[in-house]
Formats: structure tokens, C-alpha cells, sequence
């Protein structure tokens, strides 16, 4: 880590350590005066679980790069948000740690706005292992045929790969391209989550049931789509254009997918 960073790294540190909140003495035990506000770095150090000559020479930036182990104890120490844990990580040099799972629920105004679009067009939440966490009226009519159950019902790569009626909704071209971008990005959701056994189970089932799947699986393509033109048969109106546009969440690693109506084609 350059000698700047270094130092500002320090800074980041003290200001944490001398915005939190001294603990409140034990009971008969005699508080000695604090000349400056926030903990003491012997204090920080204790809940961090390093050694005060370290901390002192973080602070001080006099310590070499720290190790992520030490970075992930600091952050636990200060009880540092996601995004104030990230930006120490970045502060040090290291990039910000991978989370484990996708946050399952859908912030509540996200929602709100998705059911306000119900009657403008069609939109979609999904998260990073492309489970479908939420859409309006609208889109549950259009992507009804894609509808699944059972233990991955709610999985797009799922839906895609084992829909019967496909074509009938895409045309042979649209539902081509589906499965191949369906492949792609489930392969980029393996990625992220490499240790998530529900994506691994369910690579297992789609490689044992779906010709399809392994076929494109086979390609090694990796994808992440932000905008697309679709062509899609509606229930009741028939073939219509939509301009898709995906919109993302990195904290929680959800993703807006919009469906703007074009004129019918």
C-alpha cells in the first residue's frame, strides 16, 4: 500500500476509534478520565483481537499492508456497515469482500414503485442467483408461460430451461437467445457464489434433466445483459416490442428488470 494511502488509511482508523462509545464502567470500579473522546486503541485493539503496538502503527501508518483476516477484524470492531466495511477495504488496498448470499427481501419502496407501474408496463426484481423475488400484475401476465414449481421454481435459469412453451412466447429466434443468455448469466451467478449450494444443486438438476442446458452449458459463456429489445406474444394483445433496461442494486445484488412498451410490432 503507497505511503498516501497509508496515511489516510490511519485517519480512517482514528476517526472510527474516536467516534465510538467508551464502555460504561463495571460496577464499584472507579472510571479514569478520558482526555479525548471514543475508545482508547488498547480498547480497539482488545476487540479487534491484535496486539496495541500493531493498531498504534495503522493508525499511524507505519504498518505494512494488513492481511484481509486483520482488515475483516477491524471492521467487526468498529461494527462497520457493508458500505464502511468496503471502503476500509479499499482504503487498504484489498477489494471489498464477496457476500456469501444475495438479502432476500426487496426494499419496501422498490416494491411500492413496482406496483405503481403495474398499469405503465411490466418490471421484474431479481437477485444475483437469478431467483425472481417480486413483479407486478403486468409482468406476472406477460412471463406467465415461464411460471415453474417446485425447489427452484422462482429461478430464471430454471424457468428458461425447462418452459415448454418457449418459442410459442419468444419465436424461435427470441427463445434461442434466451437460453444461451440464460446459461451465460447463471454461470456468472456460480461465480459470484461459489460456495452456494442451492446454485450448485441446482446446476446438478438442469445438467441431469436438460439437454438444452448442457448443450449451452458446454460453451463456457459468460454474460450480464443491462439492455435488450424483446419481442415477446402477449395473452391478450399478441406480439409486442419492449425495450428491457436492468437496473442494479449492489448492496443488496438485485436487479430491476423494466419492460418499456414500444408500439406493437
Amino acid at each position: 500500500m503507497p505511503s498516501a494511502d497509508r496515511t489516510e488509511f490511519g485517519e480512517y482508523l482514528r476517526r472510527r476509534r474516536a467516534g465510538m462509545i467508551p464502555p460504561e464502567p463495571g460496577a464499584g470500579a472507579r472510571a479514569s478520565r478520558r482526555r479525548v473522546p471514543g475508545l482508547r486503541r488498547q480498547e480497539l485493539a482488545d476487540l479487534a483481537g491484535i496486539s496495541v503496538e500493531y493498531y498504534t502503527r495503522l493508525e499511524q501508518g507505519r504498518a505494512p499492508r494488513s492481511s484481509r483476516e486483520i482488515l475483516a477484524a477491524l471492521a467487526r470492531a468498529f461494527e462497520l456497515s457493508r458500505a464502511e466495511r468496503d471502503h476500509l477495504f479499499r482504503l487498504a488496498g484489498e477489494p471489498p469482500p464477496e457476500p456469501e448470499s444475495p438479502e432476500a427481501a426487496v426494499r419496501p419502496g422498490l416494491l411500492r414503485m413496482l406496483h405503481g407501474l403495474a398499469g405503465t408496463m411490466p418490471v421484474t426484481v431479481h437477485d444475483g442467483r437469478l431467483d425472481l423475488l417480486a413483479l407486478n400484475t403486468a409482468a406476472a401476465e406477460l412471463l406467465q408461460p415461464l411460471a415453474a414449481t417446485g425447489p427452484y421454481g422462482r429461478n430464471i435459469a430454471y424457468q428458461v430451461f425447462t418452459a415448454t412453451a418457449l418459442p410459442d412466447l419468444l419465436g424461435d429466434e427470441g427463445a434461442e437467445l434466451l437460453v444461451r443468455v440464460a446459461a451465460a448469466e447463471f454461470r456468472g451467478a456460480l461465480s459470484r457464489y461459489p460456495g452456494d449450494r442451492y446454485l450448485q444443486a441446482l446446476r446438478a438438476e438442469l445438467a441431469a434433466t436438460s439437454t438444452s442446458f448442457r448443450d449451452h452449458w458446454e460453451r463456457g459463456e459468460v454474460e450480464t445483459r443491462r439492455s435488450a429489445v424483446k419481442h415477446i406474444r402477449h395473452p391478450a394483445q399478441g406480439w409486442l416490442n419492449f425495450d428491457i433496461e436492468m437496473l442494479h442494486d449492489p448492496e443488496r445484488d438485485h436487479w430491476v428488470m423494466l419492460y418499456t412498451p414500444r408500439d406493437p410490432a
